[in-house]
């Protein structure tokens, strides 16, 4: 519970202060910085709260989230390779339901929280990688969070985030492939659509 509680404030609900870097306009922190202001903005938007606005406020914060989160390479990620096995039809509809069931799973969280300060603490780079290292408050301690990134032209994309050494794609990989090799890919695809209409009930 504290890693999804932890997780879900980093995907979503991040105030940027102090940040110890000074970094360029094309940086992987200069990039990821205001997506993360721009959720900040729609989660205090007094007109987007509440239920009756639940439709509205989610697209917005998922619409901006996918400007900074590659959701793609994500799912190439989790998939493995069953990944190169399916159409690409049947790649798009996986990025589509395992993107609602990140939403349904950390946005609804988030939403009960309030804002909290993160620090940049630091930023790796090697060729096309990086990694964006915060400190996130929780329970009166920092705990360390390390955005794994990429380049793509001068764009780059969050597709992993690590926590107290745990991958947030390696612990779906695992959970994925566990499901594969009882019930194949249509049962995994079958698995994450009932999750998101349990959500949606």
């Amino acid at each position: 519970m504290k890693r999804l509680i932890v997780t879900a404030l980093v995907l979503l609900h991040t105030l940027v202060a102090g940040s110890l870097l000074i970094a360029d306009d094309h940086s992987p922190t200069a990039q990821l910085q205001p997506v993360i202001d721009k959720i900040i903005r729609i989660l205090d938007d007094e007109t987007l709260k509440g239920d009756g606005h639940k439709e509205q406020r989610r697209s917005q914060i998922m619409d901006t989230i996918a400007s900074g989160f590659d959701f793609k390479e994500m799912s190439r990620r989790v998939l493995g390779p069953t990944w190169n096995e399916i159409s690409e039809t049947e790649r798009d509809y996986f990025v589509t339901q395992f993107t609602k069931l990140l939403e349904n799973v950390y946005v609804g969280k988030l939403e009960s929280y309030g804002g909290r300060t993160v620090e940049f603490v630091a930023e790796r780079i090697k060729g096309k990688r990086a990694q964006v290292t915060t400190l996130t408050p929780y329970e009166g301690s920092k705990i360390p969070i390390h955005y794994i990134m990429q380049r793509e032209l001068d764009k780059w994309m969050v597709y992993d985030i690590n926590i107290e050494g745990v991958s947030l794609v390696r612990n779906y990989k695992e959970q994925f492939r566990a499901i594969i090799q009882t019930r194949q890919y249509e049962g995994l695809i079958k698995t994450i659509e009932d999750k998101n209409k349990n959500f949606a009930e």
